[in-house]
């Protein structure tokens, strides 16, 4: 038979338990008798295929603020372009026909120059080069005057990035000889003799008579170079020159660069041959600069577009493989 004390005893036990299970297993809210937090709903698992929310589109007075900007680094690649790399130049006379048309007045081609060939070897016979005519040299065409001081500046910003008109003193003519070589002219066959040996001009359609145009053997100064034009019985070059104090030779130094291709009218777009006239395979330069004359503008090109083609790589990765996976 069990006493009251031992009842009692026996409730006390079950109390002292039950705030053990309290303290060890229960949140306050169980002691102070507050109800619990809702419990955070599980985010919802990303779906197959769902697609994110388009960005909004720019504001009309952020593109009108970043116009300015756009414009200034355009016109300041658009230099750096013309002044380092490649340049349009327009032909403005018949000098060098039937391989550039160009005449007063009428649509000239317009030529794309390669000015990075040059910054790894010189000149060689047989190239088509545009460069600036000595002090002594009279120009081919006369430039209308602009119109008024807006037409000026026009027209020189127009030049400063390749599409505005010629210069008067620029040239476009072909490499006879270089420095150290003897040129004059003629044959028998009327063929020009370069250290006698005729060359090979394939390019020449029209020529003048041959009493006209023989000249004495004139030795190439180093540094500089004998040019003439295709169009022989309508081109003003070095033999018109030849009483100068440069025996009509123009320097390496004012080469502006290589012929490559013309890119106007559409309907004459043509890459600009240069034959090896003297049979010295030109392309075969000395030493290590004509290896970087032949690689120099692939490895500008591989560098320009490497950055474009890693930026598309990563981004056809980000597609295939979006954050927060399926």
């Amino acid at each position: 038979m069990r006493t009251p004390s031992h009842a009692a005893h026996r409730a006390d036990d079950a109390d002292s338990a039950g705030r053990s299970v309290d303290q060890t297993g229960g949140t306050d809210d169980d002691i102070t008798g507050e109800p619990d937090d809702p419990a955070p709903e599980p985010a919802d698992p990303p779906s197959r295929g769902r697609r994110r929310k388009p960005a909004e589109p720019k504001k009309k007075g952020s593109l009108l603020k970043e116009l300015p900007v756009l414009l200034i680094i355009a016109f300041g690649l658009a230099v750096l372009i013309k002044t380092f790399l490649f340049q349009a130049f327009f032909i403005p006379s018949s000098s060098m026909e039937p391989t550039l048309h160009g005449c007063p007045g009428c649509t000239g081609d317009r030529v794309l120059v390669n000015k990075i060939v040059y910054y790894f070897g010189d000149p060689q016979p047989g190239d088509i080069v545009v460069f600036e005519g000595p002090e002594t040299w009279a120009p081919e065409v006369q430039l209308a005057e602009p119109a008024n001081w807006f037409a000026s500046i026009m027209g020189t910003l127009g030049r400063a990035i390749g599409v505005g008109p010629p210069s008067e003193k620029d040239y476009v003519k072909r490499v006879v000889a270089v420095g150290g070589q003897t040129v004059q002219c003629c044959d028998p066959e009327g063929r020009v003799l370069v250290d006698g040996e005729p060359v090979d001009e394939p390019y020449i359609v029209t020529n003048n008579p041959l009493e006209s145009r023989s000249f004495e053997p004139i030795t190439v100064p180093e540094g500089r170079l004998w040019v003439m034009g295709d169009n022989r019985a309508g081109s003003a070059d070095s033999r018109s020159h030849r009483s100068d104090r440069y025996s009509g030779t123009v320097a390496v130094d004012d080469v502006i660069g290589k012929g490559a291709v013309i890119v106007w009218p559409f309907s004459r777009f043509t890459m600009l041959d240069d034959p090896d006239i003297q049979g010295l395979d030109a392309l075969a330069l000395s030493g290590v600069a004509g290896y970087a004359a032949m690689t120099g503008p692939l490895a500008l090109g591989i560098g320009i577009v490497t950055p474009f083609a890693v930026r598309r790589h990563r981004a056809g990765l980000r597609v295939q493989h979006p954050p927060g996976g399926l």
